[in-house]
């Protein structure tokens, strides 16, 4: 019998789903698209400010992990409990959480990715920083490019770590990032 995901290490959890790219695919945003329709209609309106198609697979034209990152806006601290107590009673399940961030998945099962991945970053409205940086990568293409050549360079060294992966990324997100925060300025 196999463990459970919960009961696995994260040595275990990292050999069962390595990072690995694939090509830009259109189909995200359609993934995108009906997954926000299902978690909005399982929600109360009030306590989502603003729902986002965030992270490489919104980034148009890179290469990407094959896994749709979403970002929930909400109004306050309750409301991060209130919306991931729901997503948890219908399938999503919590990877980590703090008293101001929530990240759930959906589509890990016992015998790797399902066909469908997915992130939820469930946030307090303002910390968003990631829309910055699509909207950055999305109007440079050139910046883009050098983030996708980024990642393909560091994709088989950090296969099986995630922390490694996404600190290899860390400086190169923060300088675009806050270069789209000075040219954006008021835009969320």
């Amino acid at each position: 019998m196999s463990k459970k995901l919960e009961e696995m290490s994260l040595k275990e959890l990292w050999q069962l789903f390595p990072i690995f790219l694939v090509e830009h695919n259109k189909e995200w945003t359609q993934w995108y698209e009906k997954e926000r329709r299902i978690i909005l209609s399982l929600l109360p309106n009030k306590s989502i400010k603003r729902i986002s198609h965030i992270g490489s697979t919104a980034i148009l034209g890179i290469w990407a992990k094959n896994i749709v990152d979403i970002l929930i806006e909400v109004n306050g601290r309750a409301d991060l409990d209130i919306v991931k107590n729901i997503l948890i009673n219908n399938g999503w399940l919590c990877m980590n959480m703090n008293e101001a961030r929530i990240t759930l998945n959906k589509g890990y099962t016992e015998q790797g990715f399902a066909e469908k991945v997915f992130h939820l970053h469930i946030r307090i409205i303002g910390d968003n920083d990631e829309l910055f940086f699509r909207d950055y990568l999305n109007e440079h293409k050139e910046i883009a490019k050098e983030y996708e050549t980024l990642k393909l360079s560091i994709w088989k060294k950090f296969e099986h770590d995630r922390d490694g992966y996404t600190n290899a990324k860390t400086d190169f997100i923060n300088k675009y990032t806050d270069l789209a925060k000075s040219e954006y300025e008021g835009r969320y």
